[in-house]
């Protein structure tokens, strides 16, 4: 056994048969000490109390981790071409830097994982640096999961009402109908509501305790058109637990293109539910004409006419949606199950003053009437109150 002193003692053996470093003692970084990896790294001892830079180095190659113990360091660094593959988890307490090839981490063994602790982040995301498999974070309640899976960068973000002890996520490119997670499925017809359509194509899987908004990707691979006609149209969705069923989960904001975008869900406890997609709505209506809708005047000034947003016919479907949008199509209203109670007022988290009355202007409406299997779109001019 070799002792080296640099600002910091440890006892490490280098295995040369193995290429790995194995710690057997003690390995602690202070200030502003630097080490590199090059060789796999077997933690069996104490190596959690750093500060200073740990880098994991190859070129055109892979480095482990493994061991009885996880370390745990200040600030990390990973440059290695084919991926940090992670036997036990490693912690971060402040900056970790994902510069080229993903930490990879064993998707039925969903006790390992990177967690980024308290304060920490991460900086250099993107389809080739990620974590593939579980990423976790303690004592926080916001944080962006940087998940994904075969190069694609498939975010999931968190903001919870308070900070959550532990929390974890990875990403799956999987038919939730047949999956990897101990051989359960999904079936994507099993719905609460037989107006509401799953995605097929990929999940996540979230653990936490405590009410949260989350904030889902997607990509062309996702191919959103098959589940939702319109982006107003996507939210997310999620397995419930003791249900056995897909439930509508809400889309308080969603922003981009059917190519590209992210909505966010109403609040919900994650671990109330095992999976968690991408949803939109049973598109398939047709043009019956049980009613007709027109465009609308609206003057809310609480004069009792034109006061409210009111769409005749609608009694006749009482599972109904609605979007409002301003003109640069930015969704400023949303209700399920609408009842014409709209007044010029914005519920959207996406407009600056939620809760304000809307400027004057042209809007237009989508309203889906799930019941008569329609779904009209029209105009509607606010002249707001001064």
């Amino acid at each position: 056994m070799k002792l080296i002193k640099f600002t910091f003692l440890f006892f490490i053996q280098i295995l040369v048969a193995q290429e790995a470093v194995h710690n057997f003692g003690t390995i602690q970084i202070h200030n502003s000490a630097m080490v590199g990896f090059h060789l796999d790294l077997i933690n069996n001892g104490t190596f959690d109390e750093n500060m200073g830079l740990v880098g994991f180095y190859g070129e055109n190659t892979s480095i482990k981790v493994s061991g009885a113990f996880s370390p745990i360091f200040y600030d990390t660094e990973i440059l290695v071409d084919k991926g940090l593959f992670l036997d036990t988890s490693i912690g971060v307490l402040n900056n970790g830097n994902l510069i080229s090839g993903d930490v990879i981490t064993p998707r039925n063994h969903t006790a390992v994982f990177p967690n980024f602790i308290e304060d920490a982040f991460y900086v250099g995301e993107n389809d080739v640096s990620m974590v593939d498999g579980y990423a976790a974070m303690t004592n926080k309640n916001a944080f962006t999961f940087p998940v994904g899976d075969d190069e694609r960068l498939r975010t999931l973000s968190i903001n919870s009402i308070r900070i959550n002890s532990f929390v974890k996520c990875a990403y799956f490119y999987e038919n939730p109908n047949t999956t990897s997670i101990n051989g359960k499925n999904y079936q994507i017809n099993k719905k609460a509501s037989k107006f509401l359509s799953v995605s097929s194509k990929e999940f996540w899987h979230l653990e936490g305790d405590i009410p949260s908004h989350i904030t889902l990707t997607w990509d062309e691979y996702s191919n959103v058109g098959t589940f939702a006609e319109y982006v107003s149209d996507i939210k997310v969705v999620g397995w419930h637990r003791e249900q056995g069923t897909w439930v509508n989960l809400g889309n308080t904001n969603v922003e981009g293109g059917m190519a590209y975008g992210e909505v966010t869900s109403d609040l919900f406890i994650p671990n109330d539910y095992e999976i968690i997609t991408l949803g939109g709505n049973d598109d398939k209506l047709e043009d019956f004409s049980t009613i007709e809708l027109d465009n609308y005047f609206l003057t809310p000034n609480g004069d009792g006419q034109n006061d409210l947003l009111v769409l005749e016919g609608i009694e006749k479907s009482p599972s109904n949606s609605i979007q409002i949008f301003n003109r640069y199509g930015v969704m400023v209203y949303s209700k399920e199950n609408y009842q014409n109670e709209f007044k010029g007022v914005s519920n959207r988290n996406s407009v600056i003053d939620k809760g304000s009355g809307l400027d004057s202007g042209i809007y237009f409406y989508i309203i889906t009437l799930n019941d008569l299997r329609q779904k009209h779109q029209g105009y509607l001019y606010i002249i707001s109150k001064q």
